[in-house]
């Protein structure tokens, strides 16, 4: 009886460990082709709020991003991926931390898109963001009012981000935004390494930070009306949005010039040169998730 006892017990602490080293998965979820776009307009947002997690008109390719906490350039796979936009509902299991979301949508992609990958190293054509000769100038931004309580409580996610031809907005939650239109991108309280995802949006090449800078910082820097509409361009075409020849054409009268002043002016540059980057490469995915 002792012995039978002893392997009953063994047997509960090896289920139990395995349970704790088993990746955490979404309750229930829902998985739903967003709708079509209307008049020009394109809203898209990532709310958590309590145990529900909403994601509204995500592309497929970064729900991958976020689920592997990559950048949108370190993702290898089909073309398809960034126009593929799709709507997620899903329930937090009780007691499990919100910092495993991506994990959980990992999971999600795997099981509902059967997508397999692999991991690799490439060398990637990338834009440094470094201080310039006269030292970084950026305006450090005030302290939010009430943030060591709000980072203690977790707070809700509240991401949005709207677009159309007349420029992009983002709302990144917590007094954090950036908006690009009337020529000019305008942030507040944003941190260098989003600052350079941000830049990433606008140019031919990823953007990486550094800089070494870890504070948050109010940025504004004006362009040419050639250059901001160049600049609208490619962030259409990196959004996977198909753009006619004569918008294309467009790229071909800006010369950048006006980026590379703007960024002189709060002390920084853009060094092109070449970086390894980790890559993770999309062996098979399905085009569709399989029912709810």
């Amino acid at each position: 009886m002792a012995s039978l006892r002893c392997i009953a017990v063994s047997l509960a602490a090896a289920a139990a460990a395995l349970a704790q080293g088993a990746r955490p998965e979404f309750e229930v979820a829902s998985i739903r082709a967003a709708e079509p776009y209307t008049q020009g307009q394109v809203t898209v947002g990532i709310h958590i709020d309590g145990a529900q997690v909403n994601i509204r008109d995500y592309p497929l390719k970064d729900y991958i991003r976020v689920a592997y906490r990559l950048k949108d350039y370190q993702v290898s796979g089909p073309e398809w991926l960034a126009a593929a936009h799709f709507d997620v509902s899903a329930k937090i299991p009780d007691g499990t931390a919100r910092d495993k979301v991506p994990d959980m949508l990992a999971a999600l992609l795997e099981e509902r898109f059967k997508l397999k990958t692999h991991m690799e190293s490439r060398d990637f054509p990338v834009y440094a963001l470094i201080p310039g000769k006269g030292g970084v100038k950026l305006k450090e931004s005030a302290p939010l009012e009430g943030a060591p309580a709000a980072a203690a409580a977790a707070p809700n996610v509240n991401v949005t981000a709207s677009g159309s031809a007349r420029g992009v907005n983002i709302d990144l939650g917590h007094g954090s935004y950036f908006a690009f239109a009337d020529n000019k991108l305008e942030a507040r309280r944003l941190d260098v390494q989003r600052f350079a995802d941000t830049l990433s949006r606008f140019t031919d090449r990823p953007v990486v930070d550094m800089t070494g800078l870890t504070g948050q910082y109010d940025i504004t820097l004006n362009f040419t009306p050639e250059d901001y509409l160049a600049m609208l361009i490619r962030s259409a075409l990196n959004a996977g949005v198909a753009l006619p020849p004569q918008a294309l054409r467009a790229l071909e009268m800006s010369s950048g010039d006006s980026l590379a002043s703007a960024l002189q002016t709060v002390g920084l540059k853009l060094d092109a040169r070449k970086a390894p980057l980790p890559l993770l490469v999309i062996d098979h995915i399905e085009k569709t998730p399989s029912a709810n």
